[in-house]
């Protein structure tokens, strides 16, 4: 189950970049930023409070002291990750900017895993983690082939730029869900999505206002294209669902299938938005998904084994 959750989680986050690009190109990154957060703020309390059950935030949002501070930065983190998301969508296409995320997310994965950073266990190396490692850096390798080329015809200083936001997206990505995933297992993992907004809310209120937001305001007008308000709701639903499945399984892998599930969505976004310039980002997703289903069946095996030999 918790393989499907992370593999479904994947799709989402495709989703949620498109939506969360929209707004921005209506408002500007910083407003949009804003936008995302009260949204996603509003729709965790109003979950709450439907549910009417489980544990309140209350205690942990007024008494700091029963928990580390830096179970809160979560929130925080994740304030980055829409930044320089908003930031390179449109300079690069989806599949691309889902590739180069997934690179920083590698990369950070396999560092928690070996060093049991932030709280979570410390996992010793296995060899079936070189099979996914390396059908994942051949299959980023062969969708990157249209940035390069890209950046090369356009010259543009903003698509080099945006090749390294969402390499940074990718690493902020990791970081803030384990860090959501401690606080989540001390308070619930709606709570913990609702504190996750909620912290997150002021850090990009400060930053549209010192990017001076408030005089630009009054020639804001209200988009009619309703979905792309949809971003802080589906915020909301990769937090909860990473809250559910960071503590079941290994980081590297957990990257592993939610890329899965973002080069599957965005590959169909970039179909739809006819912003598929080539067969690169296909196969290098079926490159990676083949890795994937390669490390699996290697774990799955090698676990049947230990069982077989405990007896």
């Amino acid at each position: 189950m918790y393989i499907l959750l992370a593999a479904l989680n994947g799709c989402i986050i495709a989703v949620m970049v498109a939506v969360n690009g929209g707004l921005a190109d209506a408002y500007g990154v910083f407003l949009a930023a804003v936008i995302i957060h009260a949204v996603g703020t509003a729709f965790a309390l109003t979950a709450l409070l439907l549910r009417r059950r489980g544990r309140s935030v209350r205690p942990y949002l007024f008494g700091a002291g029963h928990l580390p501070p830096w179970l809160y930065l979560g929130g925080v983190i994740g304030v980055a990750t829409t930044v320089c998301n908003n930031f390179a969508f449109g300079k690069i296409s989806m599949t691309s900017l889902v590739a180069l995320g997934l690179f920083g997310q590698t990369l950070m994965s396999l560092l928690i895993d070996a060093l049991g950073l932030f709280g979570m266990p410390k996992r010793r190396f296995q060899p079936a983690q070189l099979i996914g490692i390396g059908f994942a850096f051949c299959g980023i390798a062969v969708m990157l082939r249209d940035v390069d080329a890209g950046a090369a015809a356009s010259a543009s200083a903003a698509a080099a730029g945006a090749v390294a936001l969402s390499f940074l997206a990718g690493v902020a990505v990791v970081l803030s869900r384990t860090v959501n995933a401690g606080l989540a297992a001390r308070i619930g993992a709606l709570q913990g999505s609702f504190v996750n907004h909620l912290v997150g809310l002021p850090v990009t209120a400060a930053i549209w206002l010192m990017q001076g937001g408030l005089p630009a305001l009054a020639g804001v007008t209200v988009s009619p294209r309703l979905w792309i308000y949809g971003g802080g709701i589906l915020g909301v639903t990769v937090v909860l669902l990473f809250n559910t499945v960071v503590p079941k399984m290994q980081a590297f892998q957990l990257t592993l299938l939610s890329f899965a599930g973002q080069i599957a969505a965005g590959f169909v976004i970039d179909l739809l938005c006819g912003t598929v310039g080539d067969r690169a980002s296909l196969l290098g997703g079926v490159i990676v998904s083949a890795g994937i289903l390669l490390h699996l069946l290697w774990g799955h095996l090698a676990e049947k084994r230990a069982k077989k030999a405990a007896r």
